[in-house]
Protein backbone atom coordinates (compact mmCIF):
# COMPACT_ATOMS: atom_id res chain seq x y z
CA UNK A 1 0.00 0.00 0.00
CA UNK A 2 1.11 3.81 -0.89
CA UNK A 3 2.11 5.35 2.05
CA UNK A 4 1.42 9.67 2.05
CA UNK A 5 1.77 11.99 4.57
CA UNK A 6 0.02 14.97 4.59
CA UNK A 7 0.60 18.45 6.27
CA UNK A 8 -2.38 20.60 6.93
CA UNK A 9 -4.75 17.51 6.71
CA UNK A 10 -7.77 19.54 8.28
CA UNK A 11 -7.05 22.32 5.99
CA UNK A 12 -9.68 23.29 2.72
CA UNK A 13 -7.56 21.00 0.60
CA UNK A 14 -5.81 18.60 2.90
CA UNK A 15 -9.21 17.59 4.00
CA UNK A 16 -10.33 16.39 0.55
CA UNK A 17 -7.32 15.47 -0.69
CA UNK A 18 -6.86 12.79 2.24
CA UNK A 19 -10.50 11.69 1.50
CA UNK A 20 -9.28 11.06 -1.98
CA UNK A 21 -6.02 9.32 -1.05
CA UNK A 22 -8.12 6.86 0.95
CA UNK A 23 -10.73 6.52 -1.52
CA UNK A 24 -7.44 5.31 -3.55
CA UNK A 25 -6.49 2.85 -1.01
CA UNK A 26 -3.37 4.89 0.50
CA UNK A 27 -2.63 4.26 3.55
CA UNK A 28 -2.56 8.10 5.01
CA UNK A 29 -0.75 9.99 7.63
CA UNK A 30 -1.28 13.22 9.37
CA UNK A 31 1.32 15.30 10.48
CA UNK A 32 -0.10 16.66 13.70
CA UNK A 33 1.93 19.92 15.29
CA UNK A 34 1.13 19.30 18.57
CA UNK A 35 2.61 16.26 18.52
CA UNK A 36 5.73 16.58 15.94
CA UNK A 37 6.85 20.36 16.63
CA UNK A 38 7.66 21.87 13.55
CA UNK A 39 10.54 23.93 15.00
CA UNK A 40 12.92 20.69 15.96
CA UNK A 41 14.72 19.23 12.96
CA UNK A 42 15.69 16.17 14.62
CA UNK A 43 11.63 15.35 15.84
CA UNK A 44 10.53 16.29 12.19
CA UNK A 45 13.26 13.98 10.54
CA UNK A 46 12.38 10.75 13.10
CA UNK A 47 8.54 11.68 12.26
CA UNK A 48 8.87 11.05 8.60
CA UNK A 49 11.49 8.30 8.98
CA UNK A 50 9.42 6.58 11.84
CA UNK A 51 5.81 7.21 8.98
CA UNK A 52 7.92 6.37 6.00
CA UNK A 53 5.96 8.11 3.69
CA UNK A 54 6.21 7.48 -0.36
CA UNK A 55 5.14 10.95 -0.84
CA UNK A 56 4.67 13.94 1.52
CA UNK A 57 2.54 16.24 0.39
CA UNK A 58 3.32 19.94 2.29
CA UNK A 59 -0.58 21.81 2.28
CA UNK A 60 -0.02 23.56 5.73
CA UNK A 61 0.35 27.46 5.90
CA UNK A 62 -0.39 30.02 8.38
CA UNK A 63 -2.08 33.45 7.62
CA UNK A 64 -0.66 34.95 10.73
CA UNK A 65 1.45 37.49 10.05
CA UNK A 66 3.18 37.30 13.82
CA UNK A 67 4.44 33.14 12.40
CA UNK A 68 3.43 32.98 8.58
CA UNK A 69 7.43 32.82 7.67
CA UNK A 70 7.97 30.48 10.02
CA UNK A 71 5.65 28.49 8.72
CA UNK A 72 4.76 28.73 4.91
CA UNK A 73 9.04 29.48 4.07
CA UNK A 74 11.20 28.18 7.26
CA UNK A 75 9.05 24.88 7.52
CA UNK A 76 9.07 23.88 4.08
CA UNK A 77 12.61 24.02 3.18
CA UNK A 78 13.45 21.64 6.58
CA UNK A 79 11.13 19.60 4.61
CA UNK A 80 12.08 19.72 1.38
CA UNK A 81 15.97 19.05 3.15
CA UNK A 82 14.38 15.67 4.73
CA UNK A 83 12.82 14.48 1.87
CA UNK A 84 15.88 14.92 0.06
CA UNK A 85 18.06 12.70 2.12
CA UNK A 86 15.30 10.05 2.94
CA UNK A 87 14.29 10.10 -0.82
CA UNK A 88 10.82 10.49 -0.28
CA UNK A 89 8.49 12.41 -3.06
CA UNK A 90 7.86 16.16 -2.06
CA UNK A 91 4.80 17.75 -3.27
CA UNK A 92 4.47 21.61 -2.05
CA UNK A 93 1.03 23.71 -2.23
CA UNK A 94 1.55 26.63 -3.86
CA UNK A 95 -0.80 29.65 -5.33
CA UNK A 96 -1.15 32.05 -8.33
CA UNK A 97 -0.77 34.69 -5.81
CA UNK A 98 3.16 34.37 -6.64
CA UNK A 99 2.09 36.35 -9.30
CA UNK A 100 1.26 40.31 -7.82
CA UNK A 101 -2.35 41.52 -8.71
CA UNK A 102 -1.14 44.19 -11.10
CA UNK A 103 0.19 41.65 -13.31
CA UNK A 104 -2.49 40.42 -15.53
CA UNK A 105 -2.78 36.55 -16.87
CA UNK A 106 -3.35 33.78 -18.17
CA UNK A 107 -0.22 33.14 -16.33
CA UNK A 108 1.96 30.28 -17.95
CA UNK A 109 5.14 28.22 -17.57
CA UNK A 110 7.05 31.18 -18.82
CA UNK A 111 5.81 33.80 -16.52
CA UNK A 112 8.05 35.06 -13.74
CA UNK A 113 6.36 35.29 -10.58
CA UNK A 114 6.79 38.64 -9.37
CA UNK A 115 4.34 39.33 -5.77
CA UNK A 116 6.64 41.39 -3.74
CA UNK A 117 4.76 41.14 -0.34
CA UNK A 118 1.96 39.35 1.83
CA UNK A 119 1.71 36.13 1.36
CA UNK A 120 1.87 35.45 -2.26
CA UNK A 121 5.54 37.01 -1.63
CA UNK A 122 6.43 34.59 0.77
CA UNK A 123 4.82 31.38 -1.02
CA UNK A 124 7.12 32.80 -3.85
CA UNK A 125 9.95 32.77 -1.86
CA UNK A 126 8.75 29.16 -0.67
CA UNK A 127 8.93 27.97 -3.82
CA UNK A 128 12.82 29.13 -4.80
CA UNK A 129 14.02 27.53 -1.18
CA UNK A 130 11.88 24.42 -1.83
CA UNK A 131 13.80 24.09 -5.22
CA UNK A 132 17.04 25.02 -4.25
CA UNK A 133 16.81 22.55 -0.94
CA UNK A 134 15.19 19.74 -3.29
CA UNK A 135 15.39 20.18 -6.85
CA UNK A 136 13.62 16.88 -7.02
CA UNK A 137 10.14 18.28 -5.57
CA UNK A 138 6.97 19.13 -7.37
CA UNK A 139 5.43 22.32 -6.64
CA UNK A 140 1.71 22.53 -7.55
CA UNK A 141 0.17 26.38 -7.95
CA UNK A 142 -3.56 25.93 -7.06
CA UNK A 143 -6.34 29.00 -7.84
CA UNK A 144 -9.40 29.31 -5.78
CA UNK A 145 -11.14 26.13 -4.62
CA UNK A 146 -15.06 25.22 -4.94
CA UNK A 147 -17.01 22.98 -2.85
CA UNK A 148 -20.54 22.63 -2.04
CA UNK A 149 -20.25 22.57 1.40
CA UNK A 150 -19.82 25.17 3.53
CA UNK A 151 -16.90 25.59 6.46
CA UNK A 152 -14.04 24.84 4.06
CA UNK A 153 -12.87 28.51 2.99
CA UNK A 154 -13.62 28.19 -0.92
CA UNK A 155 -15.88 30.50 -3.32
CA UNK A 156 -18.82 29.04 -2.18
CA UNK A 157 -18.23 30.47 1.30
CA UNK A 158 -17.18 33.66 0.45
CA UNK A 159 -20.30 34.74 -2.13
CA UNK A 160 -22.37 33.16 1.03
CA UNK A 161 -20.46 35.54 3.10
CA UNK A 162 -21.38 37.92 0.46
CA UNK A 163 -25.36 37.08 0.92
CA UNK A 164 -25.22 37.36 4.66
CA UNK A 165 -23.22 40.34 4.75
CA UNK A 166 -25.24 42.47 1.83
CA UNK A 167 -27.90 40.63 0.56
CA UNK A 168 -26.58 40.54 -3.13
CA UNK A 169 -23.59 39.30 -4.89
CA UNK A 170 -21.77 41.63 -6.78
CA UNK A 171 -19.69 39.72 -9.30
CA UNK A 172 -17.14 41.23 -11.84
CA UNK A 173 -16.93 40.31 -15.26
CA UNK A 174 -14.16 41.66 -16.07
CA UNK A 175 -12.39 39.04 -13.38
CA UNK A 176 -11.33 36.15 -14.80
CA UNK A 177 -9.86 34.01 -11.57
CA UNK A 178 -7.99 30.48 -11.26
CA UNK A 179 -10.43 28.31 -9.60
CA UNK A 180 -11.30 24.51 -9.73
CA UNK A 181 -13.06 22.32 -7.92
CA UNK A 182 -11.79 20.52 -4.70
CA UNK A 183 -12.21 17.29 -5.84
CA UNK A 184 -10.41 17.54 -9.53
CA UNK A 185 -7.68 19.30 -7.53
CA UNK A 186 -7.16 16.83 -4.96
CA UNK A 187 -7.10 14.11 -8.02
CA UNK A 188 -4.39 15.86 -9.50
CA UNK A 189 -2.48 16.15 -6.96
CA UNK A 190 -2.16 12.44 -6.26
CA UNK A 191 -1.54 12.46 -9.81
CA UNK A 192 1.27 14.56 -10.27
CA UNK A 193 2.39 12.63 -7.06
CA UNK A 194 2.66 9.37 -9.32
CA UNK A 195 3.05 10.05 -12.84
CA UNK A 196 4.50 13.79 -13.39
CA UNK A 197 8.39 14.56 -12.90
CA UNK A 198 9.63 17.07 -10.41
CA UNK A 199 8.85 20.61 -11.43
CA UNK A 200 6.49 23.55 -11.28
CA UNK A 201 2.55 22.78 -12.33
CA UNK A 202 -0.40 24.71 -12.79
CA UNK A 203 -3.92 23.60 -11.62
CA UNK A 204 -6.98 25.64 -12.98
CA UNK A 205 -10.04 24.63 -14.69
CA UNK A 206 -11.23 27.99 -15.49
CA UNK A 207 -10.61 28.78 -18.97
CA UNK A 208 -12.72 31.26 -20.07
CA UNK A 209 -15.26 32.77 -17.73
CA UNK A 210 -15.79 35.30 -15.74
CA UNK A 211 -16.55 35.47 -11.52
CA UNK A 212 -20.43 36.56 -12.20
CA UNK A 213 -20.52 34.18 -15.20
CA UNK A 214 -19.37 31.31 -12.41
CA UNK A 215 -21.35 32.99 -9.80
CA UNK A 216 -24.97 32.44 -11.77
CA UNK A 217 -23.72 28.85 -12.80
CA UNK A 218 -23.04 27.42 -9.24
CA UNK A 219 -26.37 29.81 -8.13
CA UNK A 220 -28.19 27.63 -10.95
CA UNK A 221 -26.23 24.01 -10.76
CA UNK A 222 -26.82 24.14 -6.46
CA UNK A 223 -30.45 26.55 -6.13
CA UNK A 224 -28.85 28.43 -3.77
CA UNK A 225 -31.25 31.38 -3.93
CA UNK A 226 -28.72 33.74 -4.76
CA UNK A 227 -29.73 37.39 -6.01
CA UNK A 228 -26.70 38.57 -7.94
CA UNK A 229 -25.56 41.47 -9.86
CA UNK A 230 -22.70 42.20 -12.56
CA UNK A 231 -20.25 44.69 -12.04
CA UNK A 232 -17.44 45.77 -14.02
CA UNK A 233 -15.28 47.34 -10.96
CA UNK A 234 -12.62 44.92 -10.66
CA UNK A 235 -10.50 43.84 -13.77
CA UNK A 236 -7.81 41.29 -13.24
CA UNK A 237 -7.44 38.00 -15.01
CA UNK A 238 -5.58 35.33 -12.57
CA UNK A 239 -6.09 32.28 -14.93
CA UNK A 240 -3.40 29.64 -15.21
CA UNK A 241 -2.63 28.08 -18.36
CA UNK A 242 -0.36 24.64 -18.27
CA UNK A 243 -0.80 22.42 -21.36
CA UNK A 244 0.88 19.43 -19.01
CA UNK A 245 -1.80 19.72 -17.09
CA UNK A 246 -5.22 18.46 -18.56
CA UNK A 247 -8.03 19.60 -15.51
CA UNK A 248 -11.47 18.61 -16.12
CA UNK A 249 -13.18 22.15 -17.19
CA UNK A 250 -15.28 24.54 -15.22
CA UNK A 251 -18.20 23.54 -17.78
CA UNK A 252 -18.23 20.20 -17.06
CA UNK A 253 -18.92 20.54 -13.30
CA UNK A 254 -21.60 23.46 -14.33
CA UNK A 255 -23.36 22.51 -17.34
CA UNK A 256 -24.50 26.01 -17.43
CA UNK A 257 -21.28 27.94 -18.73
CA UNK A 258 -21.72 25.91 -21.64
CA UNK A 259 -24.44 28.45 -22.44
CA UNK A 260 -21.93 31.41 -22.35
CA UNK A 261 -18.58 29.72 -23.60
Amino acid sequence: MTRALVTGASGTIGSALCDKLREQQWEVFIWDRKQVPINDYYKMENFIKLTRPDVLFHLAYSPDPNQSWFVNYEWSSELAWITKILNIKFILASTNLVFKNSTQGPYTRESIPDADQGYGFEKRKTEERVLFQNPASIIARLGWQIRKQVGTNNMIDFFKRKIQSEGIIRASTKWLPACSFLEDTSSKLIELATVFPPGIFMLDSNECWNLYEIAVALNEEFSFGWKIEATDDYVFDSRMIDERIKMISLKERLPQLNQTS
